[in-house]
């Protein structure tokens, strides 16, 4: 079911956890002031979403930060977004849930996230299993392949994905547009935070 919620754009998917969710397997959550649902656990227990990102002409920057906006909205969430160059085996132990953000490079993940990945590995493997994650790719004409490198390496820390790779397309082909500086567009943004809430909500409640 959070697989389906989170194709479908991951919007309703906090509604929808809400509601109980047959087959989420979520924890008890504790009742807040006036008889409102809250969140499993007090505020000095929030989890935390780790988002690392690599960027060469800012379009994956903006597709991470717009995933962070998203995350942010929800207090019982702690999120951190951090370059790869900049993160490392500590930030992934620490987290309670992973995003991944990428362009794609000649059919692969960027090199400076490839070395995160090359630096982090060991040292996380059995650690980490069962901990949710998702991915950001931001590509010039398909961005499946880098997608597929991110799955991988997943797979190997034993990572559960919460849904499909979030590719999004500049369509730039020639070296000038490739090396340009990018803007992606609004809807690919509320996409990207959408994913952030969706994570962030899931987290909160024990969900993930």
């Amino acid at each position: 079911m959070v697989t389906i919620c989170v194709r479908l754009r991951y919007g309703g998917l906090n509604a929808l956890i809400r509601q109980g969710s047959r087959g989420l397997h979520p924890v008890a959550a504790s009742e807040g002031p006036g008889g409102l649902p809250g969140y499993a656990g007090d505020m000095d227990k929030r989890k935390t979403l780790v988002i690392v990102y690599h960027s060469l002409t800012d379009g994956t920057r903006q597709m991470a930060e717009a995933a962070r906006q998203g995350a942010a909205t929800d207090a019982a969430v702690a999120v951190r977004l951090l370059h790869a160059a900049q993160a490392g085996p500590a930030d992934v132990l620490a987290a309670d849930g992973l995003i991944f953000a990428t362009p794609e490079n000649l059919a692969a993940i960027s090199g400076q996230l490839k070395d995160f990945f090359d630096r982090s590995y060991y040292a996380v493997l059995d650690h980490v299993n069962g901990r949710p994650y998702a991915s950001l790719v931001c590509a010039g004409s398909d961005g499946h392949s880098a997608a597929r490198q991110i799955e991988r390496i997943a797979t190997g820390w034993r990572l559960r994905s919460i849904g499909e790779p979030l590719i999004v397309c500049t369509h730039a082909q020639t070296p000038e547009a490739i090396l340009a500086v990018k803007r992606i567009g609004d809807e690919d943004l509320l996409r990207c935070r959408a994913l952030g809430e969706a994570m962030a909500a899931g987290l909160a409640l024990g969900v993930f």
